[in-house]
């Protein structure tokens, strides 16, 4: 292992990369008067992609998010529709990644619930969804899409498990059960064959997500507590952001095939935010964001030493609550734009677009750093997966796909709300509350679900005491008409 304390002269290399700086949008393209969730769980708290923006906003009861069009700039009206079905904070929003309206949400009412958004925003108050995915019983802090099958969908909740949802039968299809604490954090590999996992246990995991085996797990985790993870495009290679052993913030270089010890360890700095990292495979380029700072750093990733190149930092003076990323077909090619942020400010009520651009003196499409980039078709439907497919993502070319309209129709099957029984066992089997604020919900439940049985009960003796005597009525009603019978017979002999 290889411990390096960071160079903040960048050495001269002939890279496309090492000029690229970022661009913060004109105020009038900026987003304003959103009101920003307060909630301090680690997520982004925002979702992008080439038609609408998705903001997680601050609500008195339950949880909600609001969806804007991406090309509606400016102040948000305070009264602007929202996404308002859940119960309970929303913690994680992400859309489809070969629909453009689909979105999907989880959140602290256990549930996971995907929503159909109409071209164009919406209008008023959406409160239905498409589908309600009820499978773990606590709450559920991340959810990610698979990146080349269409309708599946990874959940990880506090219940330590990670389920994975077929949405063409509205049903979870396997459970994952092989973390022994929160799970903070997942990502596929290109193909998505392979899931990576960070949990609060400290561990690092490598996992097939089909038959929920454990392939690597990181053992040695003195030096490098793990805390967001991410697969390094086609490289073979993971790169994890954590703390060091001295509480400075670190990352770290790992061979997926080999999680026994890191290639390589990189001290950032002292400061305590939580560190996200975003990887573009197109640019080999990675960005480390801290949760709370105001600047951005950027990486170039090699397959040989030093393995990765500082460039460069932009900086802002207004702290990051969460960062949402727009997908590659969404991005202005003509001004050679190879990444784009969408900046959540919470005490401004702000979200700000922030480009990472490549200067470029030439007006044409760049080839060299618009090489082929995973596109909105899926390559597999839901079944091929189940059935042990892998495929890569299908590509398509900034320079004319970007542009192609999306054929593919989602559709939800109807089903009754219930939960699921995976590998022999019931989901929603109740667990031992671990806070007092927990176990007073689940009394208060409980209580509650008791009160409903008992008037049920009642309401079931009434209909029974009323059938006994519709049933004693029928009986009696005979032997008075045979009575009656014999008696006019005898009158008239």
């Amino acid at each position: 292992m290889t411990v390096t304390k960071m160079s903040w002269r960048p050495t001269y290399r002939s890279s496309k990369f090492r000029n690229v700086y970022g661009k913060v949008a004109n105020r009038e393209h900026c987003f304003e008067g959103i009101p920003i969730t307060k909630n301090v769980h680690d997520n982004h708290f925002c979702a992008v992609n080439a038609k609408f923006l998705a903001i997680v906003t601050e609500s008195a009861g339950g949880g909600t998010f609001v969806v804007i069009p991406v090309t509606q700039f400016g102040r948000i009206d305070p009264h602007y529709p929202k996404v308002c079905g859940h119960q309970g904070n929303v913690l994680d929003i992400k859309w489809n990644p070969f629909h453009d309206n689909i979105i999907a949400s989880c959140s602290e009412d256990a549930s996971v619930r995907i929503w159909e958004i109409p071209d164009g925003g919406l209008r008023r108050n959406l409160t239905e969804s498409v589908l309600e995915l009820y499978g773990h019983s606590r709450r559920v802090g991340l959810i990610e899409w698979h990146p080349t099958t269409s309708g599946i969908l990874f959940s990880a909740g506090y219940d330590y498990k990670i389920l994975i949802w077929n949405l063409e039968i509205g049903e979870p299809v396997k459970m994952i059960d092989c973390h022994t604490d929160v799970i903070l954090c997942m990502s596929f590999n290109t193909e998505g064959s392979l899931l990576a996992t960070s949990c609060k246990d400290k561990k690092l995991r490598v996992i097939e997500p089909r038959s929920g085996n454990v392939l690597q797990q990181e053992a040695n985790f003195k030096n490098h507590k793990v805390s967001r993870v991410v697969f390094l495009g086609n490289m073979k290679r993971l790169l994890t952001t954590g703390v060091s052993r001295w509480n400075t913030r670190q990352i770290a270089l790992w061979d997926q095939e080999d999680l026994s010890m890191s290639i390589i360890e990189e001290e950032i700095d002292g400061l305590s935010g939580l560190l996200f990292p975003f990887y573009d495979a197109d640019t080999h380029m990675l960005y480390l964001a801290g949760k709370g700072d105001g600047n951005i750093r950027y990486y170039e990733i090699t397959l040989e030493k030093p393995y990765l190149q500082y460039l460069m930092e932009f900086r802002s003076p207004a702290p990051q609550k969460g960062l949402g990323v727009m997908p590659k077909h969404g991005l202005d090619v003509g001004a050679c734009e190879v990444f784009r942020f969408y900046k959540l400010v919470t005490l401004k009520g702000l979200i700000e677009p922030i480009s990472m651009i490549v200067p470029r003196r030439s007006e044409t499409y760049q080839e060299d750093i618009y090489p082929m980039t995973p596109g909105t078709e899926p390559a597999l439907s839901a079944d091929e997966w189940l059935s042990g497919i892998n495929r890569g993502p299908v590509l398509m070319s900034l320079k004319e796909g970007y542009n192609r309209p999306n054929k593919l129709v989602f559709k939800a099957p109807v089903k009754e709300k219930k939960g699921g029984v995976v590998n022999g066992i019931d989901l929603l089997e109740n667990v031992p509350p671990r806070t007092e604020n927990e176990l007073l919900r689940m009394f208060f439940r409980q209580q509650e679900e008791l009160r409903r049985l008992k008037d049920e009960l009642t309401q079931r003796d009434i209909k029974i005491r009323q059938l006994e005597l519709e049933l004693n009525n029928i009986r009696i009603s005979p032997n008075i008409n045979n009575n009656n019978n014999s008696s006019s017979n005898g009158s008239s002999i």
